[in-house]
């Protein structure tokens, strides 16, 4: 077993190996923020003009699991527009938050980008938009309230914390995210409200209380005209 680098020596390491001849590179993720834990990798961003296109790879070195994430100096910006329109904002994070390790005169103006994306914030949901997830929202939260099967349940209850978050940050215009960056999105938007909505699924999981998730849907759908079914109409000429 090869003896663990601390993270910035390893990360500074693994450029000089794989790439010497970059103009830039970050390293990312939670490392950089403080919150590593035991299972935590290296996400490491590089700018090299050499490259002709963008590739991920993943690999161990100096002790570490290690993502990397190769673009030239203009392939990142696709990356950025993809994540505006899903509203994921995966690489501009990366870059924001990124350390630099490298830099030949290219990162200032990446991170510029970067940070005035995530300050811009996505796209507004139109009123189109909303009324199709009020109903998606609303066809779930009926199968939450119908069903009776724990099996079943369990993966409603997925379903619905999915559609109630997106739905809240992208109302508010707040970036989502998916996994653990769910909660870490509904806390920067407001800790308050991210509380409550782990309360209320916490609850059903441990006890299979339904009330605080369905009273909850509810609140967050009541600004907007509350759940909808009748007369939902969705491609219809």
């Amino acid at each position: 077993m090869k003896k663990k680098l601390n993270p910035i020596e390893a990360a500074q390491h693994f450029i000089e190996k794989y790439f010497p001849k970059c103009q830039g590179a970050l390293l990312a993720g939670s490392v950089v923020r403080g919150e590593a834990t035991e299972t935590s990798d290296l996400d490491i961003v590089i700018f090299d003009k050499n490259f002709s296109s963008s590739y991920r790879e993943s690999l161990k070195e100096f002790g570490w699991d290690i993502e990397v994430f190769v673009h030239n100096l203009s392939s990142y910006k696709q990356f950025f527009k993809s994540d505006y329109e899903r509203a994921r904002p995966s690489l501009p994070r990366m870059v924001s938050e990124g350390m630099i390790l490298k830099d030949e005169g290219v990162i200032e103006d990446i991170k510029k980008e970067a940070n005035d994306l995530l300050e811009k914030g996505p796209e507004k949901w139109s009123e189109d938009t909303i009324k199709i997830k009020r109903y998606f929202i609303t066809d779930a939260l009926n199968d939450f309230k119908g069903s009776s099967k724990r099996a079943e349940e369990i993966f409603i209850a997925n379903t619905l914390a999915e559609l109630v978050s997106e739905f809240v940050l992208r109302t508010n215009c707040k970036w989502i995210g998916s996994s653990k960056w769910v909660v870490r999105s509904l806390r920067n938007y407001n800790e308050e409200f991210a509380n409550c909505f782990v309360k209320a699924f916490n609850s059903f999981y441990t006890t299979g209380e339904k009330n605080q998730v369905i009273k909850l849907v509810n609140e967050v759908l009541q600004p907007y005209g509350g759940q909808l079914f009748e007369g939902f109409s969705l491609g219809k000429m």
